[in-house]
């Protein structure tokens, strides 16, 4: 084992708002390109597939290479990890912005992602090696409101930035703030423990050929109707391959014999194990949901891009007024039923949408759900993440976090294809071919009248899903058992 000295005097909290402000960044730069595509598009001279690729490269980025950032964060250090992460992703910001062709834009989103995901799972694992256990509810508040709160700021902050300079400054935003991330994590995240692991170059191989053809299948399906990509190439085939490579790496995870890149004894704790799976279900749920409420406001309602997205304003406020409060009650009480709590509370907001997603609701009325959504995701993200990983010893807080955040990941991607999937049969059910989302129905900003009562009802059906997906996720979480006396519950396998 390789020992690298910790700081001489280790600050949690400052150490945890340095890395917060990086880990938002990031977060936020999954959403916000979303309000600029029709500008990136008339600014670049390209088709809407190009500039979608610019979001679907980033996603696939970011999502593929979570298992294996996680756990070089154990071998050389978060601390380090980090800092490489937020350099590359602050670079590739300044190129994303100074991209003069789709192509370069592209390839800059790509570096984005991979800057990202070195990032990602450090924060967590630093969380869980620095605070002490029973400071852990609130530092893990903290971190998952950041992941909630980001992913509504992103349409806000970009359609500001739009209005007032222009595409590429929803780009050039983070050089600064990547600079200022740099700096206070310099100062203030320690440098921990590193592990020497022989590291798993075919268990590297076969989770990142998996995870890509998985996340690239669901992510690009509805694109080609799920039908065929090129010649005898499918998107169903590709999938199934996806699945059938990812099983080929579990299988070498159990069977190697040197040191997994995934320990699978990671899931003999029943938490992680039960968390892991519930964090998939918010991921599904978190993504989804916002597509539909989007689509209602602006083509229903009338709304601008950004009156649409201040609309969400009550769910961000409230989610981070309450994350510190909610966060002492985490260290204090049985955060299992918090978590519970705070799941049932996301489909009661999703319920009142759907109840009000009608053209004639009053537009004001419609900030009721925004703000119980605040409340319950101030209950769910930290007690989530305390729960699922108390039991983690230190030596696999890199790996346990890099699960956890690829399974939040690839519930956003899967969540974010069903939904695309789930409206279009919606919208052919109640009005038939006259208008879809991006088709020439809805160019010209609010539908025709005739038209908007079908639609209204299309995306409050919708709204059902990520509703399914987050009831699912409660009932997982009533198998949490009580929280461990103390952390580190799991250890670390023997070396065979």
């Amino acid at each position: 084992m390789n020992r690298t000295p910790s700081a001489p005097e280790t600050r949690p909290w400052a150490a945890l708002w340095s890395m917060v402000l990086g880990f938002f960044m990031i977060l936020v730069d999954t959403t916000i390109v979303s309000v600029a595509n029709p500008s990136i598009m008339r600014g670049l001279d390209t088709t809407m597939i190009a500039t979608l690729w610019a979001t679907s490269a980033y996603l696939l980025a970011y999502a593929v290479p979570l298992l294996i950032t996680g756990r070089l964060g154990d071998r050389f250090g978060p601390r380090r990890m980090y800092l490489t992460g937020l350099t590359v992703f602050t670079l590739s910001s300044l190129a994303c912005g100074l991209s003069a062709s789709i192509e370069m834009l592209i390839a800059a989103r790509v570096f984005q992602g991979l800057g990202a995901a070195m990032l990602t799972p450090q924060t967590m694992a630093v969380i869980t090696r620095i605070f002490p256990p029973r400071e852990r509810g609130s530092a893990m508040a903290i971190w998952g409101i950041t992941a909630g709160v980001a992913t509504l700021v992103g349409p806000i902050l970009g359609g500001f930035l739009l209005d007032a300079w222009g595409w590429e400054w929803i780009f050039f935003i983070n050089v600064p703030v990547g600079v200022i991330a740099f700096a206070l994590a310099v100062r203030f995240v320690p440098r921990l423990e590193t592990h020497a692991h022989r590291f798993d170059w075919l268990g590297v191989l076969l989770s990142a050929l998996g995870m890509f053809l998985l996340v690239f299948g669901i992510q690009e399906g509805e694109s080609f109707r799920w039908g065929v990509i090129w010649g005898p190439i499918s998107v169903w085939g590709i999938i199934i391959t996806g699945v059938v490579v990812l099983v080929l790496f579990v299988l070498w995870q159990r069977f190697q014999r040197g040191e997994p890149l995934m320990p699978l004894h990671l899931f003999r704790d029943r938490n992680f194990s039960v968390g892991t799976a519930a964090i998939t279900t918010v991921g599904i749920a978190v993504t989804s949901m916002g597509l539909p409420l989007m689509f209602y406001y602006q083509l229903v309602r009338g709304l601008t891009p950004t009156q649409s997205a201040l609309m969400l304003v009550p769910m961000a406020v409230f989610s981070a007024v309450l994350a510190r409060p909610v966060g002492r009650l985490i260290d204090r009480r049985d955060p299992r039923r918090m978590a519970t709590f705070g799941l049932l509370l996301v489909a009661v907001g999703l319920a009142l949408f759907y109840v009000l997603l009608r053209p004639e609701t009053p537009v004001w009325s419609l900030l009721i759900p925004s703000a119980v959504l605040g409340f319950a995701n101030a209950y769910m993200w930290g007690a989530l993440a305390s729960v699922t990983t108390f039991g983690l010893a230190p030596e696999l807080a890199g790996a346990g976090s890099g699960v956890y955040n690829t399974s939040r990941q690839s519930g956003a991607v899967l969540g974010s294809a069903a939904m695309a999937a789930l409206m279009a049969d919606r919208l052919t059910a109640h009005l038939g071919d006259a208008v879809a989302p991006g088709g020439e129905g809805s160019a010209a900003g609010i539908l025709p009248e005739p038209l908007r009562e079908g639609f209204a009802a299309a995306m409050a059906e919708s709204v059902l899903m990520p509703m399914a997906a987050i009831l699912v996720g409660a009932l997982i979480t009533l198998w949490f058992a009580p929280r461990p006396a103390r952390t580190g519950s799991v250890p670390v396998a023997p070396s065979r």
